[in-house]
Order: C-alpha cells, then structure tokens, then sequence
C-alpha cells in the first residue's frame, strides 16, 4: 500500500460534508441509523472475554446508579454562542445535587484524586458547528484544577487528533493540558512515520481488542483513519496506559431515530477499525466495548453537553437541525443518561415532525448495556431530578 498524504484541508472538508462516515468507504452505510436486522443471528463477538474480568467499585455505572442530574438554563446560549459562565454553573449546580455536596470542591472528590490523570472524552467529529463546546470542557478543567487535579494530569482525548487541533482542542486554548489522539498526523499531512508505520498504529494497544466476525475492508485513503482491517479492533493506549479515569464529555445529537451520546461517544472514539461495525454491529458496539476493563473500569462521570445540540442530520452537523436544547445531564450511569437523551431527541423529532412517534428498537443498544450490567436502562427505574440552572 502507498503511503498517503492527505492534508489537514481535505480531510476536514470532507468531513464538514458528511460528518466522521465521509472518510470511510461507503459512507451511506456507515452514517444510516442503526436498523432492526433482517437475519436473526448476529455475527460473534468476543463480549464473553470482557465479562471474565471481575467488577470493582469503580465499574460502570459508578457511585450513582440509576440517577441523572438534568439543569436547563435558557441563557445558556444567546446569539447561538454558548455562555461559558451560565455553562459553568450548571456543571457546578448539577454535580452538588448528584453527589449530595454543599461544596462544589468536596462533590468533585467523589469522582477524580488529585494524583490521578483524568481524561476528558470529548467529541469533535462533526467539525466546530458541533463539538463539544469549549465553554463546557473550559468549566469541567477549571473546576478540577480548584479541586486539586493538576493541570498536567488532564488530558482531552478522542479518536482523531487533527479533529481535535480543527475544532480548537490545542495547547494554546488549553495550556498545560494534554491533547491527546489514536489517529494522528504530522505538520505536512502524512500519517506515517520514517519507519513506515502509520501513527495511529503506534497508539494502539494490542494486549486490548474487541473482535467480532465482520470484515473490515478499506482502501489506502481510508486505512489511516481505521488504523488497522480485519476482525480486530484494538482499544487506544490512551484508555489502557495512559488515563486513570474517564469523564465523558458527549453532545446531545441524534443518528437517525436515536442518539449518539455516552455509550456510542465512549465505545467509538475508543477502538480502531470501527467503519465495520456500523451496519451490523451499532448496537452491539455501543455497549460491548464499554464493557471491557479499559472503559468500564475507568468512566467514573458523565456530562453532557446538551447546550447545543441537533435532532436530525446526525452525528454529522446540518446547520438546519442544529437547536438549543440548553441543556447539561449529569451522571455516573451512562446508560441511564442516553435512555434519557433519547426521549429528550425523539420529542424534539416529534415536534419538529421529522417522525411520528417513537420506536422501541433504537433502545436496542441500552437494553443491551443494561443486560450487561452497566447501567439502568428501564425508564421506570431511572431517577431523573430536573433543576432550572
């Protein structure tokens, strides 16, 4: 295979068109809502070696099972620009009525250490109409740090570093923080280094895969963002070696006639070769990744960045369906939060008439998760407290 150059320009032009799927071979494919299989058997996975490991106190779904924190400001964003200090409040106001906590500083010590090294699971991927919002992360860094988290202990991760850099995940924005990145590339475009190995390669962690029986194909423009073909998807040595723990830091977004929030936003940005596992696989992937030890035993909080958001175009960002949910859903549970983000979605769909009522086959993945014991997917047994931020 030749070794390609493919500069920053064009792969981020590529990707404000059809979000993260336009790299990928079959793009349509890849960006469909996950739909209801014909074939009653679904190819294997190895979901069996993740369960061999034994739980801790810190696993999904954390210290508050079943709970989710929902703040709704409505100056949050005004003139379509998100209020960093309105933002910081909720994220202040919402983790007090989690934990319990009078003092912001002690609520936050029911999550992170002051010696560990935390990363921030951001989502980058539709370009900077629809990141998560600096505001958001800006808050959760400022607060950690006067919780006694060092600065140089903090990392903002996902998949793509070039991703990152687009949307303004940089050292000059965050001084002191590390910007970390699977896929990466050099100053000049490329994607491999003097030793011909791709980068991406070099991030990845072997000794951690989630295998399933479906093929991962691509060609030479592709690969670099795959970072490997085949059967095997290999976990980031960002989640195995390098982080202690996980807060997940998702949009409030739709694909389809569900949503793309903690579990999918952990589960993708986390393994290699995942333009596979789309078609057959979405639900399945959602929830069998965040099962094994690198992201269940890691992911101790989860804050959703439901300020700005969309209800229809996604995960890719459509300005047309682009709203203002004004809205941060806060939570240990996962799976909890995204059965909530769901309802919160199909109603704005409803509303909006992009679809007449909603369906019980796109709670597929958190059924799914539930079975797997890593959160509370039965609305019934959620507990939702709402607050006016």
């Amino acid at each position: 295979m030749s070794k390609v150059n493919f500069n920053r320009r064009s792969f981020f032009k590529l990707a404000s068109v059809a979000g993260a799927g336009a790299l990928l071979a079959h793009p349509k494919s890849i960006l469909a809502a996950p739909q209801k299989e014909e074939a009653a058997v679904k190819p294997a996975t190895n979901i069996a070696d993740a369960l061999k490991y034994p739980r801790n106190e810190k696993s999904m779904p954390g210290k508050y099972p079943g709970k989710v924190i929902k703040v709704v400001n409505e100056k949050s964003v005004v003139d379509n620009q998100i209020q960093e200090d309105v933002a910081f409040q909720m994220i202040e106001k919402g983790l007090l009525q989690l934990t319990g906590e009078s003092d912001i500083n002690k609520a936050w010590k029911h999550f992170v250490g002051s010696d560990e090294v935390i990363g921030l699971k951001v989502n980058p991927v539709a370009g900077k109409l629809l990141t998560t919002s600096h505001a958001v992360v800006q808050s959760i860094v400022k607060q950690l740090e006067a919780a006694g988290v060092k600065r140089e202990n903090i990392v903002i991760w996902d998949r793509r570093l070039m991703q990152l850099h687009e949307t303004g995940f940089t050292s000059d924005n965050y001084p002191g923080v590390e910007i970390a990145g699977t896929e990466q590339q050099d100053k000049d475009g490329g994607f491999y280094g003097e030793d011909g190995k791709l980068y991406g390669e070099k991030m990845i962690d072997k000794e951690w895969y989630y295998y399933a029986e479906v093929e991962g194909e691509y060609d030479e423009y592709t690969m670099p963002y795959m970072v490997n073909g085949g059967k095997y998807s290999y976990f980031t040595k960002i989640c195995t070696q390098q982080i202690d723990k996980i807060i997940n830091v998702p949009i409030l977004k739709n694909a389809g006639a569900t949503t793309t929030l903690c579990l999918k936003n952990l589960a993708y940005g986390s393994v290699s070769n995942t333009g596979r596992l789309h078609k057959q696989l979405w639900s399945e992937t959602c929830a069998e990744v965040c099962a094994f030890p690198p992201i269940r035993d890691k992911v101790v909080l989860n804050i959703v960045d439901g300020l700005r958001g969309c209800y229809n175009g996604g995960p890719a960002a459509n300005p047309q369906f682009i709203c203002n949910y004004n809205t941060i859903m806060i939570g240990s549970d996962a799976v909890a939060i995204d059965r909530i983000g769901h309802d919160i979605v199909v109603k704005k769909r409803i509303a909006e008439g992009v679809q007449e009522e909603d369906d019980p086959k796109y709670l597929h993945f958190v059924e799914l998760a539930e079975e797997l014991e890593l959160g509370v997917a039965d609305i019934t047994k959620i507990e939702i407290e709402s607050l006016i931020g």
